[in-house]
């Protein structure tokens, strides 16, 4: 029987040169789980998210995918990841927003096999799921920088993964737009039971979106429910950060973090 948590850490350390970037984090994420991981820069998020995909090898500890050691596991096509890069190309790219998405099956349909017509529904599926079918025959170069994450998040889930990794999407996404660019994810979410892991510095903004809130400072400071995170005293997430953070929660529909130096 397949564990009931899709990632699990234990016991990870990651020296980078002489620098402990990551020491003993232990991470469980639940089946349908969205998780939110929050912390500084420099805090060793990426460096998680990168050990979780076999692109860094941790110093000490283990890593079960799906209940299965990262070692032995082969479903790479489960795990859909966005990096915080994904737009970062030349904007004059001769490809369409449908181009891009059905890229995202190449590795299924074989690289030099074209991509037919049988695939085309799955392709407009992962379109619709991030609300950019009005675009798909759009050159991904004439979109906002928001517009390109979702079409990027479109080909991410195209093969239609068990998990998403998002590391800092909304880098990018214009600030009246956040707050319906993290509505979208919600709602894969919730509509395609999608275990999502998010790296994100919105504390405040996730906190009505995400079930549970990992905070990383090199060490993990706080894993649990977002019910659980919402007790934490700004005083000790001050701490867990290194400088005082401030989240206002007025309005919680459209909170954010305050930090201040």
């Amino acid at each position: 029987m397949e564990s009931s948590n899709v990632i699990e850490l234990k016991n990870i350390h990651y020296r980078y040169d002489r620098d402990l970037v990551l020491t003993n984090i232990n991470l469980a994420v639940p089946r349908g789980a969205f998780l939110g991981i929050v912390g500084p820069n420099g805090s060793g998020k990426s460096t998680m998210l990168k050990i979780i995909l076999g692109l860094q090898k941790p110093r000490k500890g283990s890593v079960l995918l799906f209940g299965q050691q990262q070692s032995k596991f082969r479903d790479w096509e489960r795990i859909g990841y966005v990096s915080q890069k994904a737009n970062a190309f030349n904007s004059g790219f001769p490809a369409t927003v449908y181009e891009i998405v059905a890229s995202g099956l190449t590795k299924k349909a074989g690289l030099f096999r074209m991509i037919g017509n049988k695939r085309r529904p799955q392709i407009e599926k992962a379109i619709r799921a991030v609300s950019m079918e009005d675009f798909q025959d759009r050159n991904i170069g004439e979109l906002s920088g928001g517009q390109q994450q979702r079409v990027f998040i479109a080909r991410a889930i195209v093969s239609e993964p068990d998990v998403l990794i998002l590391d800092e999407p909304t880098v990018g996404v214009d600030s009246k737009n956040v707050q319906t660019f993290y509505d979208m994810l919600e709602r894969l979410n919730k509509e395609l039971s999608l275990t999502l892991m998010l790296v994100t510095h919105d504390i405040g903004t996730i906190t009505n979106k995400v079930t549970h809130v990992a905070c990383l400072n090199n060490t993990m400071h706080f894993h649990g429910s977002t019910e659980d995170f919402e007790q934490v005293k700004d005083s000790e997430l001050s701490q867990f950060y290194g400088h005082d953070v401030q989240r206002l929660h007025h309005d919680h529909e459209h909170s954010h973090e305050a930090p201040t130096r």
